[in-house]
């Protein structure tokens, strides 16, 4: 059973996701909470498997609520939850230990789907989301590799590590071998100094 924590200022968004995920038979909502206090409390409290945070809410953000869980319940897992497509919340958010972003206009199963995958451990960021980082990615690219040399197939294989592709996807979509994507990610990671994708898609915020 997925035991889950909702935290949103908007009680008819909190009490619809908890009509919604409580009607899964692999899920169950333990508590709800309207601002970040609220939500740091009531985690340390019911110790849920994820949390559903609302970015902007009163008395506590839902940025400065994800750290504060994070550094207690380092093993629970977080997803933004909000209406707004902001670069800085994402980078920021998962900067911060979240383990996806989702957007509250999310159709039903495809929320549900992202539950389930992201305590088996998967980063989750709908294409949109994913379009924005990549974007910045974009951006920054001559800085970045201006500041760790990396190779324009190195930049190449970054964008699509930020669309949340799996070596084999890259492998297909760069006409390459799966083992030589492999190398050129663990190239890409030692150069960032990062130990997965999260911390490489992260990573980029300090070069912007």
């Amino acid at each position: 059973m997925i035991t889950i924590l909702i935290a949103d200022d908007q009680m008819l968004i909190r009490e619809g996701l908890k009509t919604i995920i409580d009607l899964e038979d692999d899920m169950q909502v333990v508590a709800l909470a309207s601002n970040g206090e609220e939500a740091i409390a009531l985690a340390k409290l019911h110790q849920p498997q994820l949390i559903m945070m609302d970015i902007q809410m009163p008395i506590m953000d839902g940025i400065h609520a994800l750290k504060v869980i994070k550094e207690q319940l380092p093993s629970t897992f977080i997803l933004i939850l909000s209406t707004f497509l902001d670069d800085d919340y994402i980078v920021n958010g998962l900067a911060n230990g979240a383990s996806g972003y989702l957007l509250k206009d999310m159709v039903t199963d495809k929320m549900l789907t992202s539950i389930r995958d992201t305590v088996q451990g998967q980063l989750i960021l709908p294409s949109a989301v994913a379009a924005k980082l990549v974007n910045r990615l974009s951006q920054a690219s001559t800085i970045y590799s201006e500041k760790v040399e990396l190779t324009q197939r190195e930049l190449e294989i970054a964008k699509l590590i930020v669309l949340g592709k799996s070596n084999k996807e890259i492998a297909v979509d760069l006409y390459i071998a799966e083992g030589t994507v492999r190398n050129y990610v663990s190239n890409l990671y030692s150069k960032l100094e990062v130990i997965d994708r999260v911390q490489a898609i992260v990573k980029l915020k300090g070069y912007l």
